[in-house]
């Protein structure tokens, strides 16, 4: 098991730093006891846990995360959820794309309804603990990154604008429609770093065209090597089928789409990517 040791006077694209920020996201699943002990572990003495509950027909049960600073860097973490849920949420049929509070395209309708539901805590938590100029960083997994695009997206746009200086997702879905990323991309475009793990099924989802991806695609193949840049079409397809054939060898048929999603996936990747 690797240390995880932030480096709070990081500024650019490291692997180690990745690696700190997926166990941040990971962070994001624990109670606010835990995750607030953590924080004060890694050097970040302030902290602001956030949440928020929802009532049927909404298809999640509330939006969870928290953003912890220190003298040199701020970090806001989302909670993601179990595969099997999200999947259910993103092929639902009562979650169409809706405009984006920029008002430069369209996003996920639950995804835009999760951030808005804890947009004012959370500006309030960034914009209290940066005093001195910190490094801001937005991080989350399958949901939690959905979320973390989207958070990063409208404290960029809405002024005052707060840029960030990195967002890191792990197995993150689509999240808007493609006048958003491109939007998006003008605007974080060598700041963001959406991991993909080979199979991952909620990376796949939901469909495109209708639905696209933000830049920039970090991709771990089915051997859990690190690319800088997603494999081609067919280099995809090909890396895809390996995966599979090598979880049907290991006795686990059809698995492989769930498996490669999980948060320690992504962490056990990093960690031989930092070796």
């Amino acid at each position: 098991m690797t240390t995880v040791v932030f480096d709070h006077t990081t500024t650019g694209y490291r692997v180690p730093h990745a690696l700190c920020l997926a166990h941040a996201a990971k962070l994001a699943y624990a109670d606010p006891d835990t995750a607030r002990r953590q924080a004060a572990e890694w050097g970040f003495d302030r902290f602001r846990f956030f949440e928020a509950d929802f009532a049927p027909p909404f298809a999640l049960d509330h939006t969870q995360g928290f953003t912890m600073a220190g003298d040199d860097m701020v970090v806001t973490a989302f909670r993601g959820t179990e595969p099997t849920q999200i999947m259910d949420w993103l092929s639902d049929g009562k979650a169409p794309l809706v405009r984006h509070s920029s008002r430069r395209g369209r996003a996920h309708w639950g995804f835009s309804t999760a951030v808005d539901a804890v947009y004012t805590e959370l500006r309030g938590a960034v914009e209290e603990f940066r005093t001195a100029g910190q490094s801001l960083w937005f991080t989350g997994h399958s949901l939690g990154g959905a979320l973390a695009v989207l958070a990063a997206a409208r404290l960029h746009f809405e002024p005052p604008s707060l840029p960030a200086d990195g967002v890191y997702t792990f197995g993150q879905p689509r999240t808007c429609d493609r006048e958003l990323a491109v939007a998006y991309d003008e605007a974080l475009r060598g700041r963001t770093h959406r991991f993909v793990n080979n199979n991952d099924v909620v990376a796949q989802a939901p469909p495109g065209p209708l639905y696209t991806h933000v830049a920039e695609e970090r991709y771990f193949d089915a051997d859990g090597r690190l690319h800088a840049k997603a494999p081609g079409l067919l280099g995809r397809v090909s890396d895809r089928a390996r995966g599979y054939a090598l979880d049907a060898a290991a006795f686990r048929p059809d698995a492989d789409g769930i498996t490669d999603h999980f948060i320690d996936a992504y962490i056990a990747c990093l960690e031989a990517a930092g070796r």
